[in-house]
């Protein structure tokens, strides 16, 4: 130590450098920040005396002796130690530690998980800024294990000193931080988990060749593999491996097709109330445009059974003639594997289809009654638009080249959706094994 001593006025102007932690008349204790920082600058190659004179000390106050005392023993602490050997664990003049003493075991400890800087200090100081720069950018919305992530990544660099100043650029504990530390072994396993469960979801999602959403998977997973998950596991792993279901999106310039006034309407007798119990019961029908092709357009027309769900018969065609509809139930008589009851009736909207005298005098032919929907109100007929909904997700009707290809498509969904795509408000049964079991118990 320097044999310099400071008086009142000298004492006064060396505490007011921030690198200064304590003066007194024979010493000066310096702060780690710029024990660290000497270290950093030396290293780059600057001299003792620049560094000093760079951190604002004046040296003819201080004494160059002083200077180079200090050089040599943080050098030395340095060498031996790395930077932990540059912490001040020294008592004070109040007899009460600055911070708490180290015991020999935990010194050890230190020293054995001690920070191995990178070959060159020069990369050290650009990786603490590129990391410091990361991390306040990942500040905006990260969640509380991603931090800890980061805040790991950046102490992996050489930087374990900075972890409580990361903790508090990020916003978090410090024991939240180690917790996480010591939980990396659980962790590890719950991703070994979350990624063999993952293996049958993504099964289960393209399962047949269609997309599903977190209860349909749930249904699949279910009946077709004997897998129980919860719904909220299946929505947490799709969403951890970005396993995303396609969404219908609603088409504001949609508007329902007007009924001309010289065609007769009638009373909605279905009143939204979908689930009569009996199936074949309250038959919804509509028609949806599908685009294919070049600049081509085909239209679908469906009789679908509101109790099950069931598509019953369907009818695909480029024009969007009387006939579209007037075939559709022609199909739906025809079929000997449906008997409908006596008092079935079909519902629809108030399209000039629906409307006709044509239509109307074929569905008295056949001893069915016909509902309508209130004018321009799509929830009466929710089902059945529902459905249009879920097919035109899963078929791809812009890039089939032909109407022919295009019916294989719309023939193949059907089937799928009738007998393969479970429903979550049908006791998580398809339309099909939904209709057996209301026959069953009839």
């Amino acid at each position: 130590m320097s044999k310099k001593l400071f008086n009142k006025t000298e004492r006064e102007m060396l505490s007011m450098n921030s690198y200064i932690a304590k003066v007194s008349e024979k010493s000066l204790t310096y702060t780690d920040e710029f024990k660290q920082l000497f270290m950093d600058q030396y290293l780059l190659g600057k001299t003792p005396r620049d560094i000093f004179e760079t951190a604002g000390f004046d040296l003819s106050l201080i004494g160059m002796t002083r200077v180079e005392q200090c050089a040599d023993r943080w050098k030395k602490a340095y060498e031996r130690d790395g930077i932990i050997g540059l912490s001040d664990f020294r008592k004070g003049a109040s007899g009460r530690p600055r911070q708490r003493e180290l015991t020999s075991a935990e010194i050890i400890a230190k020293q054995e998980a001690k920070i191995k800087l990178l070959e060159s200090q020069l990369d050290l100081l650009k990786k603490l800024d590129k990391n410091e720069r990361r991390l306040s950018l990942e500040k905006k919305n990260p969640s509380l294990s991603l931090k800890f992530e980061l805040i790991h990544q950046a102490v992996g660099l050489g930087l374990k000193r900075m972890t409580r100043y990361f903790c508090k650029l990020l916003g978090v504990s410090s024991s939240g931080y180690y917790r996480y530390l010591q939980a990396a072994g659980t962790r590890l396993k719950q991703a070994q988990r979350d990624e063999d469960a993952f293996k049958w979801v993504k099964k289960a999602f393209h399962r047949r060749g269609f997309k599903k959403g977190s209860r349909s998977i749930k249904m699949t997973l279910h009946h077709e593999f004997g897998i129980v998950y919860n719904l909220k596991r299946i929505r947490r792993l799709m969403k951890k491996f970005g396993l995303v279901c396609p969404h219908r999106k609603p088409n504001p310039y949609k508007r329902m097709a007007k009924a001309t006034q010289e065609h007769r309407t009638l009373p909605n007798l279905l009143q939204r109330d979908f689930r009569k119990g009996t199936p074949g019961l309250a038959l919804l029908t509509d028609i949806t445009y599908l685009p294919y092709g070049q600049s081509h357009m085909a239209y679908l027309s469906t009789i679908l059974d509101a109790s099950t769900g069931e598509v019953l018969a369907h009818h695909l065609s480029d024009r969007i003639t009387l006939d579209l509809a007037t075939d559709t139930i022609e199909k739906l008589v025809k079929q000997r594997s449906i008997k409908l009851p006596k008092d079935a009736f079909i519902h629809s909207d108030q399209g000039s289809h629906y409307t006709s005298p044509v239509f109307q005098k074929l569905l008295k032919k056949y001893k069915l009654g016909q509902s309508m929907s209130r004018r321009g109100n799509c929830w009466d007929n929710a089902p059945q638009e529902s459905f249009f909904g879920h097919l035109k997700d899963h078929v791809d009707h812009l890039n089939c080249p032909s109407l022919e290809i295009l019916k294989q498509e719309i023939h193949r969904y059907i089937r799928y959706y009738n007998n393969h795509r479970y429903q979550w408000g049908r006791k998580k049964m398809t339309p099909v094994q939904y209709r057996n079991h209301l026959l069953s118990v009839a």
